[in-house]
């Protein structure tokens, strides 16, 4: 046991000094960013006085934009693990062997990723009705 956890610090070590040189490009990106100023990173135009120029619907369209990418990103993530966890559950149905606590194992891995898949469909639509009563709201 101490073999597999000494095993396992190894290789997270080993990975991290890996990776670490490959987080340095974004590092410097992202410090070149801040010094060009917070419009830029916001795709807004600096004036004169170093202010953005931006309307309230123009702020509004793009706090609307980064919400609606978050929650699709997090949606795709979500419904690829809840795909693949279906497919663990039925490959675990079938090799269960008629085993009474493997089939229904894998039967509760099938019920919840497929409540999972629903829970994330039911997000997007409260998350875009929200979203369209709050824009609504404001104009």
């Amino acid at each position: 046991m101490i073999k597999k956890i000494k095993l396992a610090i190894v290789a997270f070590v080993s990975v991290s000094l890996f990776a670490a040189p490959l987080m340095v490009p974004a590092a410097v990106y992202a410090a070149d960013e801040i010094e060009q100023g917070l419009c830029s990173g916001a795709n807004l135009n600096a004036s004169s006085d170093g202010s953005c120029d931006v309307t309230a619907e123009e702020a509004q369209g793009t706090v609307n934009n980064t919400i609606t990418f978050v929650i699709n990103t997090f949606s795709i993530i979500v419904g690829v693990a809840a795909v693949i966890m279906i497919i663990v559950g039925g490959f675990r149905y079938i090799i269960s062997g008629g085993d009474s606590g493997n089939v229904q194992s894998a039967k509760n891995t099938i019920l919840f990723a497929v409540v999972g898949l629903v829970v994330v469909a039911l997000s997007q639509f409260i998350v875009k009705f929200v979203l369209s009563k709050v824009s609504n709201a404001t104009t």
